[in-house]
């Protein structure tokens, strides 16, 4: 169970970081289709994820006291993003519960579709983005910080 309280802590920590963005978004810019939903979100989110893992791979590395090596950086990197992932899954679940799909950016030149069958590529592209950047982003990170086999000797 210890295994998994890194990835808990800092995946729930991107969630947590990515619901005070919307809700306060949301809440000074009420225009949907503005840059600041768009492009700043997506940079946020993405410097945010970026740092969370990270922090959670340093996190790693003092609570075994030594380098690990890309393996299991690489593994608890994508283990932060999957909880990531499935909890911003959740918020934003709840958010469409509460506020319905006001708060999501429509373009008017866009075909019709039913509204759930746009919540759901929403919800997996969401999801499906977080595992992707998040192993790309682990990769990065587990190569500058991994035990090489020189250090080994």
């Amino acid at each position: 169970m210890t295994d998994m309280k890194i990835p808990l802590t800092y995946g729930m920590l991107i969630t947590l970081g990515v619901a005070a963005w919307v809700i306060v978004v949301h809440a000074l810019v009420p225009n949907q289709n503005s840059q600041i939903h768009q492009l700043g979100a997506t940079i946020f989110f993405n410097v945010l994820q970026f740092s969370m893992i990270y922090l959670g791979l340093k996190a790693k590395e003092r609570e075994y006291g030594d380098k690990q090596d890309f393996k299991k950086l690489l593994k608890t990197g994508v283990a932060i993003s999957f909880v990531y992932g499935l909890t911003a899954c959740l918020f934003f679940g709840a958010v469409v519960a509460f506020v319905g799909t006001d708060w999501m950016p429509s373009d008017p030149s866009a075909p019709r579709e039913s509204e759930s069958v746009m919540l759901a590529k929403a919800f997996g592209g969401l999801f499906v983005v977080a595992m992707l950047l998040g192993l790309f982003y682990s990769a990065v990170i587990a190569f500058f910080l991994a035990k090489r086999r020189s250090d080994e000797t």
